[in-house]
């Protein structure tokens, strides 16, 4: 099942996003992402946290229109990220595609990119979409679909991922070993319309920039 959440970030121009909705299974709004589905004409399945972002106007329509709305306390151990996460997970997601989680805050983006990484390793395909770049949590393998000339970027978010192999860029990588202490594999260049990632042990952030 494939899962768009949205997050209350940055998103930049939002008619790029219009493609990413195509094939979703299901879409879920982290508290004030609803106001930028609103925006984009997008009916939100569920919207969940402590719903201090979301705007009335917002609620009262989204409401009206059969959306569930789940709320949190504002004190809490888990970010509203973290419990649409968790909710998509429980709903049988696995692959789940987040909008609007990563710029604005570096603390946010980072605990964004983070916060996916136990979802990963059972499993769940996790990526990020901005108009900019699509970022993929990576545990096993991940094609590149893009152009000569794109920059892709790998960086170790566990401490270190093994058995490192990148094909069709400027730079290749075998069975290499890449560290969250020495993030050497960034700025690579596809050499053509894909490239290749696989891994054998670890947990990627792979950067593909358009």
């Amino acid at each position: 099942m494939r899962c768009i959440i949205l997050a209350n970030g940055e998103y930049g121009e939002l008619e790029a996003y219009r493609d990413v909705f195509e094939n979703s299974d299901t879409i879920l709004c982290a508290d004030g992402g609803a106001n930028y589905a609103f925006q984009m004409g997008i009916m939100p399945d569920t919207v969940i946290g402590d719903l201090d972002s979301v705007q009335p106007e917002v609620r009262k329509y989204y409401t009206a229109q059969g959306t569930e709305f789940i709320q949190y306390p504002v004190r809490k151990d888990l970010t509203d990220l973290q419990l649409a996460l968790d909710l998509a997970r429980e709903r049988g997601a696995d692959q789940i595609v987040l909008l609007g989680a990563l710029g604005k805050r570096l603390d946010h983006t980072l605990h964004n990119l983070y916060a996916g990484i136990q979802l990963v390793q059972q499993g769940i395909r996790i990526s990020h979409f901005t108009p900019g770049c699509w970022v993929y949590l990576v545990r096993d393998e991940q094609v590149i679909e893009g152009a000569a000339g794109d920059i892709v970027s790998l960086i170790a978010l566990t401490d270190k991922v093994e058995g490192v192999g990148v094909d069709g860029v400027e730079y290749p990588l075998k069975d290499a070993v890449l560290r969250s202490d020495n993030p050497y594999a960034v700025s690579n260049v596809l050499t053509g319309a894909r490239g290749v990632i696989g891994l054998q042990s670890g947990v990627l952030v792979v950067f593909h920039y358009f």
